[in-house]
């Protein structure tokens, strides 16, 4: 079977595959098992094509941009892992503020390239670690800002290969979510909605994001960023600090004490360490504060 599953997507539909590959070298966490199938598609057309035979033939897959919100099992994937990257990565200036942006580009590329066209509103992103896709998907957002405050349209290929688009409302942002969740669409392309501004100003206000960022975050080491949502009314890094689980460790996987809401990998962590982090800080601040948190972060089975 898998003989004839690579016949069918390397040499039928045209995509590059590998076998077995180690998707620690694709997680932010720098964990997880090997994929059995890694796919990148070339475009549009082929990645069509892949999710239409996946679909048609119940391949379970799954779709992985930056990795940066995810974590893959020690036991790896057994089905098809679809890359959006090298051929998902184009941006143009389409004007009056609009610009168009492969799903493969990270934020920061995009932080990059509107600030060389002076546009204005996407400086709360930059260098949030993660793929244009990926922060749609998720409605990313920090500093007062989020995807939905700038996105006009996200092109995405659904689960039967067809080529469609949400815009406006029927994109249905909400805190940490998107249409996208549970569709078995993947995202394509966006359309950012941008405003004229001065270059110095914008690139004054990237720079001090990433002051912020780098300032209370723990960059330095391997994380998935904040592992939970914040619960209503609560901050969930200061309910981890105030139950007294600052620098707590499972194996190689520590609760950050330069930001509670983050868990690192010291080195040499299994995701096994995290998810067992994880369940160790739901538990200890349900008892302890009646709060219950819930992961911002997607635990790939």
């Amino acid at each position: 079977m898998r003989m004839e599953l690579l016949k069918t997507f390397s040499e039928e539909i045209g995509c590059k595959v590998k076998e077995n590959v180690n998707m620690g070298l694709y997680t932010s966490f720098k964990t997880g098992g090997s994929a059995k199938l890694f796919i990148e598609p070339d475009g549009l057309s082929s990645l069509a094509k892949v999710i239409g035979y996946c679909s048609k033939n119940s391949l379970k897959y799954l779709i992985l941009g930056n990795g940066s919100n995810l974590l893959i099992k020690d036991e790896g994937i057994d089905g098809v892992v679809i890359h959006i990257a090298d051929g998902f990565k184009d941006m143009e200036y389409m004007g009056d503020g609009v610009v168009k942006c492969g799903a493969g580009a990270s934020l920061s590329q995009l932080c990059t390239f509107v600030l060389k066209h002076k546009l204005s509103g996407l400086e709360f992103a930059y260098g949030i670690p993660g793929s244009v896709g990926g922060a749609v998907f998720m409605n990313a957002g920090a500093y007062g800002g989020e995807m939905k405050d700038v996105i006009a349209l996200c092109g995405h290929i659904d689960k039967n290969g067809e080529s469609g688009s949400f815009k406006g409302k029927d994109l249905e942002f909400g805190y940490r979510k998107s249409i996208y969740a549970g569709s078995g669409c993947v995202i394509t392309h966006a359309l950012v909605k941008l405003k004229n501004g001065d270059p110095r100003e914008i690139r004054f206000n990237m720079e001090s994001v990433m002051f912020k960022r780098r300032e209370k975050q723990p960059l330095e080491y391997p994380s998935a960023g904040s592992v939970f949502k914040r619960p209503q009314g609560h901050f969930a890094g200061a309910l981890i600090e105030q139950c007294g689980l600052k620098g707590k460790t499972i194996g190689g996987a520590k609760v950050s004490e330069k930001h509670a809401g983050f868990i690192i990998n010291t080195g040499g962590a299994s995701t096994k360490d995290i998810i067992d982090l994880i369940e160790l800080i739901k538990e200890t601040v349900r008892e302890k504060t009646g709060v219950v948190l819930e992961e911002e972060i997607k635990i790939i089975e």
